[in-house]
């Protein structure tokens, strides 16, 4: 698995004409122009980062010039990179990444000598102030201030390569993606495997009807008077399609509490930095995030980025864990590319209510509650007796951060199709190391009497794993309900489960003439 590093300080100096044979050919590299590293860019002086030695996971990254700075740092083991050099770039070939391992390791190894030849002239002048510090002849003294001068001057000019190679490599390894579970079938969408089909599906002796006819008959929404407000790709619910969403919100949030999560309401304006941190890219071409004009904000495109962004740097108590959390929240997605009649209506919207289930665990637990969070899925949509299949999505299907994706497509009869309702994602330590949210283990030992007071006990911090998972995407849940509980004389018969929560009504009537 890909994981990462630590932070270190440093600081650029001015240049000097001193250049060794090692700092031209640095230069040589810096300014060799990668179309990666001329691509999209974020302007920022940051701390850089030392190799680790754990493996690591990236996200979305660009590079700039010799001024481009990146505005985060990933902990980015660089070292496990290159000794699973094979193991990584199988990896990226199979997500369809376009990652760049040989530029990585190629400056990986730029860095690596760089960083030698500053160690050993730090060494060097160190030696040189040692020597100063007795009674010396006065030309000796004077030719060890000169050479001190040199060391220090050359030092200096060093030192700023290795911020500049240090930023560069940082913003390409960071495209590099999670690593992938062993079980997760290899190739496009069309290789996922289904691992459950629940129902079937429901015969109709009647002409079905689709969502947007249902919905234009029973006055539940308009997308007209949307377009001509908003823009294509918006609407109005209306009438009981409001009361609908808001059930569909509140039985989603109260059967999740039920399992021990703590319900959230999330901001919807982000940071653009915690949206990469969480592997989303505002700056690319055909970004899905809608970024602020002016400001180094986004609006979310999931309440999993603000979920995930709670406790961005800070170290969880290991007794605490796992927080689970089931928040609700707006969402806002460009859907750039997106045409098509299977698109068409509800399905495929700028903005839209969702209800998501977000878990920091152990490391070693990710594995048992990406399991649980698929089971609450599959058991609320069974309870609202929707047919439907979970699929375990294939390498190609799978984002940056995902380690493995659970995605559960229900039957929607008026689209003729199966369609996504809900992911559920384990993302392991992706995340986690990139917002920099750690845990100190509990000692399974009590410390030893003559510990030193105040010393943190349990050994080294660890970063939590995180997981995803869609409660309740509520425009697709409402094309499920409408399409698949129509009856002959056009009314909608609501689920069981959702009365209560739409004051005991049953039945979605035509309206009377």
């Amino acid at each position: 698995m890909l994981t990462c590093g630590r932070f270190l300080s440093s600081s650029a100096a001015t240049t000097t004409a001193s250049f060794s044979p090692l700092r031209t050919l640095t230069r040589s590299l810096l300014r060799r122009p990668h179309p990666r590293l001329l691509s999209s860019a974020s302007a920022a002086a940051t701390t850089a980062v030392e190799p680790d030695t754990k493996g690591g996971g990236g996200g979305a990254g660009g590079g700039g010039g010799g001024a481009v700075r990146p505005q985060w740092k990933a902990a980015i083991d660089f070292k496990w990179i290159r000794d699973n050099r094979d193991a990584v770039a199988d990896n990226i070939r199979s997500r369809n990444s376009a990652a760049n391992l040989d530029l990585v390791l190629e400056l990986y190894d730029q860095y690596l000598a760089l960083q030698k030849e500053v160690e050993r002239l730090r060494a060097e002048r160190n030696a040189v102030a040692n020597k100063m510090k007795g009674k010396l002849d006065p030309s000796v003294r004077q030719a060890l201030v000169e050479e001190g001068k040199n060391l220090k001057e050359t030092l200096i000019g060093l030192e700023e390569d290795l911020v500049e190679l240090t930023d560069k490599l940082q913003l390409e390894a960071q495209s590099i993606p999670n690593a992938t579970h062993p079980d997760v079938p290899v190739g496009s969408e069309e290789s996922s495997v289904v691992r459950k089909e629940v129902g079937s599906q429901r015969s109709f002796n009647f002409t079905i009807k689709d969502h947007l006819q249902l919905g234009k008959e029973l006055d539940l929404f308009d997308f007209d008077a949307a377009a001509e407000v908003s823009g294509s790709k918006f609407y109005y619910l209306k009438n009981e399609a409001v009361l609908l969403e808001m059930a569909l919100i509140n039985w989603a949030i109260s059967e999740v509490s039920k399992k021990g999560f703590t319900p959230l309401i999330t901001p919807e304006i982000v940071r653009s930095s915690v949206v990469e941190k969480c592997g989303f890219q505002p700056r690319a071409q055909n970004t899905q995030v809608y970024s602020i004009e002016n400001s180094d904000q986004c609006l979310i495109g999931t309440a999993e980025i603000p979920v995930g962004g709670i406790h961005m740097d800070s170290i969880l108590l290991d007794s605490a864990l796992p927080l689970k959390y089931v928040a609700y929240s707006h969402c806002f997605r460009t859907e750039a590319g997106a045409a098509g009649a299977a698109t068409r209506g509800l399905y495929r919207v700028h903005q839209f209510s969702k209800v998501e289930m977000f878990i920091f665990c152990r490391p070693e637990e990710s594995d048992k509650w990406h399991e649980e969070l698929i089971t609450i899925e599959e058991d609320l949509y069974a309870s609202l007796g929707l047919h439907f299949k979970t699929l375990d999505m294939a390498t190609g299907d799978l984002g940056a951060p995902a380690y493995r994706k659970f995605d559960i497509e229900a039957w929607m009869p008026g689209l003729e199709r199966y369609g996504e309702i809900s992911s559920a994602s384990n993302c392991t330590d992706y995340q986690s190391r990139r917002l920099g949210i750690r845990y100190r283990p509990t000692p399974s030992e009590p410390p030893p009497a003559n510990a030193k007071k105040g010393k943190a006990a349990g050994g080294p911090t660890q970063f939590v794993h995180t997981l995803n998972a869609t409660a309740v995407a509520v425009p697709r849940l409402i094309v499920c309900i409408l399409e698949n509980f129509q009856q002959d004389d056009g009314s909608i018969v609501i689920p069981e489960p959702l009365r209560p929560f739409m004051g005991g009504l049953e039945v979605l009537s035509p309206k009377s003439k």
